[in-house]
């Protein structure tokens, strides 16, 4: 009896591990889209729901890349980048000031150099990622540009309503692109780690070393960098740093650019863990939407934080009750929320 007693502790320890395992690798990608979302809301204010999007399309056009494929993502690339050439086009002969500079960059070189990349046809998996995060991360300041820059003064209700119709764009879009079917890509690394009974796969630590590599980076560039710094500064009283001279619509384009490039590298990541369809972006993003509630939108070590949680609660769940996962992650945020309004005070918002 002892016997069976202490075998079945050791079982349960054992799946214990496994799912904290599995939470730690699932909260890290949901970390990377808490920073994305608390890092757009910060300089913007806008809650860029079609963050999880982005996730989708990098891994989708992962997946095409790799069975020698062109990605439609790239006909999406070259058109938005040719509306916005022409909107700011327009803007200058109405009077207006564009940033040229900025402009070009976004609408001409990356859109030309993810395109010449694809037609040269990458044939090693990290030609193909280098290749999809060329053609995701610049998706993000142009969808800035088109959608969310001229109503840049607008309530952030109404900016998470362009939100909302963005998200139901890019969804179908996405179905037309990719089609229904799911899509999963080679994993990064092949190989296989026995530690105390437990199996930790190559791609689980891929996942949670870049994760912790790209949040070291990004620590160190709003700290040290002058661009960062005027990122934090437009973050904290846009006017204020308006006033100081410092690009605010620029620090939106770079916010979207950092948030575009974040979701490229969170689709690379996925897609040899789970098979990824059109749709599955938008349950990824609710759930670092939650980790972000967490860290009120603000703080990113608290939405890292509620981001491993958001993990460990999803994987556990799954366990125990598998077909109330979604609900018990997604029943955190009211808790939450309860909380963080017994603590603030209202603030009108053109305040």
């Amino acid at each position: 009896m002892r016997f069976g007693f202490e075998l079945k502790a050791n079982m349960d320890l054992q799946i214990a591990l496994l799912l904290m395992q599995d939470g730690l690798v699932n909260g890290a990608v949901y970390g990377l889209m808490a920073l994305a979302l608390v890092l757009v809301f910060s300089v913007t204010r806008v809650i860029f729901i079609p963050q999880g999007e982005l996730v989708a399309f990098a891994a989708l056009t992962m997946a095409m890349l790799n069975t020698g494929r062109t990605p439609l993502t790239l006909w999406l690339l070259l058109g938005l980048a040719a509306l916005t050439l022409a909107t700011e086009i327009w803007r200058s002969t109405r009077g207006i000031a564009v940033g040229w500079a900025a402009t070009l960059v976004w609408t001409l070189v990356l859109p030309g150099l993810a395109a010449l990349w694809v037609l040269l046809g990458p044939r090693s998996l990290a030609a193909q990622a280098a290749a999809t995060l060329l053609l995701v991360s610049p998706l993000g300041p142009l969808l800035y540009r088109l959608a969310y820059r001229p109503l840049a003064d607008a309530s952030v209700l109404l900016l998470l309503i362009v939100s909302v119709a963005l998200h139901g764009v890019l969804v179908g879009l996405g179905l037309v692109f990719f089609g229904a079917e799911g899509s999963r890509t080679p994993a990064f690394s092949e190989a296989r780690l026995d530690l105390g009974g437990i199996t930790l796969s190559g791609q689980s630590l891929v996942v949670v070393g870049v994760v912790l590599a790209l949040v070291c980076v990004l620590f160190l560039f709003f700290e040290r960098t002058m661009i960062g710094r005027a990122l934090r500064a437009t973050a904290m009283n846009r006017v204020g740093a308006r006033l100081m001279g410092i690009p605010t619509e620029l620090c939106g384009d770079l916010s979207f650019a950092l948030a575009g490039l974040i979701g490229a590298v969170s689709g690379l990541l996925i897609a040899p863990i789970t098979t990824v369809y059109y749709d599955t972006g938008f349950l990824i993003g609710l759930k670092g939407f939650v980790a972000a509630i967490i860290g009120g939108l603000a703080s990113y070590p608290l939405a890292l934080a509620g981001a491993v949680l958001v993990g460990q609660l999803e994987a556990f769940s799954s366990f125990w009750a598998s077909a109330f996962k979604e609900v018990i992650v997604f029943t955190l945020i009211i808790p939450v929320l309860w909380w963080r309004s017994l603590r603030s005070r209202h603030v009108e918002d053109d305040e």
